[in-house]
């Protein structure tokens, strides 16, 4: 109950318990009466009831008015103090509670600045040892970090669940080429703390990855990893090996708590690596003909007059430099085919992931039209060296074009038992089987590079085979390449590793290694239950703000700015913002432009929500979403879902309802109102990431508020919010 409706049913009960005696003698003294008596107080009744009422009513009115200062002075004076005193142990340094009201108030006050002022300077000295004694330790951490940002290689550290503890610059720039995002909206949030690392990884690739490791750790092996290669979805071609992070638990047992994902974007690698090939080949092909003309002038030279002194000693000599050079040359091509053929180990990779791979390396390279089946391959791996496959494949599609004018291919996969079937089909012309056996034989030729390898070669290395079939009810011809399933448990070490790198895997393997974080993120989030049971503080929230055009949005108006932060383990992470404005293709009114400061100047070649609202949509998923007056912000994006095909369907926490049911004797719970009580600073108020900042600020301070008095949960967050009026608000 309200302390103002408390205070006046008490008054009410007082007076009422005082009036009683009054009225009970009265009574009884009316009955005791005679009737010329009862006549006569009758009488002075009738000329006195008005005047007594009306004085009665003026000093209830006046007693009333009295107690109503009182209790504003005494009351909801010292109420606010008690709401002052809880923010001041979560404020700035230096907040001090007001010193107003009565002397008996202003004393409590004064009493309670003392106090903090003395816990203050105890503070600073406990702070003062335990940055000393820090020191050495945060150098160390800096200097891994630094470490790790300089590293080329993306690292990215996740607990059980997928969701990231720590990543490098690496990382996070691989994260960004890997989304598929419009010209002008960043990919903002690709990769961030707390985020799933799902929204660019394959899930079903990384799975069977983990599921590897995974059985590799129940069979004692200690040093398990797994290779890997996925397609992300802007089409980056990224290799990567996995392996467990494992802490001692109970009865000495060793659990996994999380994964280390090393990643490397081998997208330019395989088109380097081919032009490479290429310029070797033709280097040998050029070579091979100077020493055919050094040969033909041998025999020349030969067929001359004998006579001649010089001709002996010309042809020997020519001989002796032609044929060290057809041996060079030997030795040249001997060692590139041993690089070639072991240039990458054989390593699992999905069905569907080699077929996307496939289809956009042969419709680069040689310039034929490739569509995919839509067979069901989930689950099903192969072992494949992606370079050999790659060429091989071209090769094959680039004999049907030249030879028999196919245009267009279809390439997919299928499962059949212990085998996987690579099919490469096409309308039309059929291929004999000796022509198909004559491919087999002959060195692999992409666009006039040469390889030193066959495809039969190529086949024997995988354990696969390759057939002609015909398809009669489609009339279509199919080139089946057939090659073994990887099992899920089966390890993939790869071939020709180096002491190197053996040393390397050495080292990330070893137990206690250092991260360059300050908190325990792989026990946070490991909780398994329903989100809204879930505890505050170990959720993670996007906090966001809008610019808009005008303040209906159920009129046309619309955003022209949106800007978010995230917070995670209660920790704004700045870092990780979005900010982006927007085309609202509708003129701003000077009323706005007067708050907000943007002009239509700014807004000319920015996207518009169409490109902006679905980034963002990624980029808050997974997490509850804040906002200061949230109701005016997500009727905004409420009314582009259906257009867009999103839904904004997450949690909803509002940081001024909240202020209402923590503060509600303060005069304001406004955004600055907050930022002052706080201690926050107000840094590009009415811009949407300053005010997104802010509102981050304060809720972050407000979470240990909120625990005091009983709200813990996400659930009881938002029952505690619907309990102030403003939640009946709409837009």
């Amino acid at each position: 109950m309200d302390a103002r409706l408390r205070f006046w049913s008490v008054w009410g009960a007082v007076a009422a318990i005082a009036t009683l005696p009054f009225l009970l003698t009265g009574g009884l003294v009316w009955l005791d009466l005679g009737e010329e008596e009862r006549r006569f107080f009758t009488t002075i009744a009738g000329h006195w009831l008005p005047i007594g009422s009306v004085l009665t009513i003026a000093a209830l009115v006046a007693a009333g008015v009295g107690l109503e200062r009182l209790f504003r002075i005494y009351v909801r004076g010292l109420a606010g103090l008690a709401e002052q005193l809880d923010v001041m142990r979560t404020a700035h340094a230096g907040f001090r509670v007001e010193e107003r009201g009565p002397p008996e108030v202003r004393r409590v006050a004064q009493a309670a600045n003392r106090l903090a002022a003395a816990r203050e300077e105890a503070l600073a000295a406990v702070e003062e040892r335990v940055a000393a004694a820090q020191a050495s330790l945060a150098t160390e951490r800096n200097r891994l970090a630094a470490l790790m940002a300089e590293l080329d290689e993306a690292v990215v550290v996740c607990n059980r669940e997928g969701r990231v503890l720590l990543y490098n610059e690496a990382a996070r720039r691989l994260a960004e080429r890997s989304m598929v995002t419009s010209h002008a909206v960043a990919a903002s949030g690709a990769l961030g703390l707390g985020r799933t690392l799902f929204t660019w990884v394959e899930p079903a690739v990384l799975g069977h990855a983990l599921d590897s490791v995974t059985a590799a750790l129940a069979k004692g092996e200690r040093s398990a990893q797994q290779r890997f290669a996925f397609v992300t979805p802007s089409g980056r071609v990224v290799r990567a090996r996995v392996a467990p992070v494992v802490e001692l638990g109970r009865g000495r047992t060793h659990q996994e708590v999380g994964f280390v994902l090393l990643m490397h974007d081998a997208t330019e690698d395989l088109a380097r690596e081919a032009e490479r090939s290429q310029l070797l080949f033709e280097m040998t092909e050029r070579n091979r003909g100077a020493v055919a003309s050094i040969l033909m002038a041998v025999e020349v030279l030969t067929n001359a007059e004998a006579g001649s002194p010089l001709v002996p000693r010309l042809v020997t000599a020519i001989a002796r430099e032609a044929e060290g050079m057809r041996a060079r040359l030997v030795q040249t091509a001997a060692e590139a085919e041993r690089l070639l053929a072991h240039r990458w180990p054989l390593e699992p990779i999905a069905l569907g992931v080699l077929v996307e791979i496939t289809r956009r390396f042969v419709e680069e390279r040689v310039g034929v039209g490739v569509r995919v089946t839509q067979e069901a391959i989930e689950g099903e791996w192969v072992a494949v060296d992606l370079f050999l496959w790659l060429h091989v494949v071209a090769a094959l599609v680039e004999r049907l074009r030249d030879d028999y004018g196919v245009e267009t291919v279809t390439v997919g996969a299928t499962a059949a038992g212990t085998w996987a079937h690579f099919d490469v089909r096409w309308q039309g012309g059929t291929v004999s089987f000796e022509t198909v056996a004559g491919w087999e034989l002959e060195a692999v030729t992409v666009r006039g590079a040469r390889y030193p390898f066959s495809v039969r070669e190529v086949l024997e290395r995988h354990g696969g085979t390759m057939w002609f079939d015909r398809v009669k009810a489609r009339q279509e011809a199919v080139l089946r390449v057939a090659l073994p399933v990887v099992a899920r448990e089966e390890q993939s070490k790869g071939e020709g590793e180096t002491k190197g790198e053996e040393q390397e895997h050495a080292y990330r393997r070893e137990e206690g290694r250092p991260l360059s974080f300050d908190f325990d993120l792989f026990a946070w989030g490991s909780e398994v239950g329903k989100l809204e049971d879930r505890p505050l503080s170990e959720l993670v929230y996007t906090v966001f703000d809008t610019e808009t055009t005008g303040l209906r949005p159920s009129e046309g108006d619309e955003i022209i700015q949106i800007g978010a932060v995230r917070i995670v383990n209660g920790r704004v992470r700045r870092e990780e913002a979005f900010e982006q404005l927007i085309d609202p293709r509708r003129p701003l009114s000077p009323e706005s432009i007067a708050i907000h400061g943007i002009t239509p100047e700014m807004l000319i070649g920015q996207p518009t929500a169409e490109e902006v609202l679905p980034a963002f949509h990624r980029y808050a998923q997974g997490s509850v979403l804040v906002a200061h007056n949230a109701a005016f912000d997500m009727r905004f994006l409420e009314l582009k879902e259906k257009r867009l095909g999103i839904r904004f369907d997450q949690p909803v926490l509002d940081t001024l309802l909240l202020a209402y049911f923590l503060f509600p004797n303060q005069e304001s719970n406004r955004l600055e109102a907050l930022a002052d009580r706080f201690g926050i600073a107000m840094v590009g108020r009415h811009t949407a990431l300053g005010d997104a900042l802010v509102t981050a600020e304060a809720f972050v301070r407000m979470l240990p508020l909120l625990a005091e008095r009983g709200v813990v949960t996400l659930r009881a967050a938002r029952e505690a919010a619907q309990q102030t009026y403003l939640a009946k608000l709409r837009y």
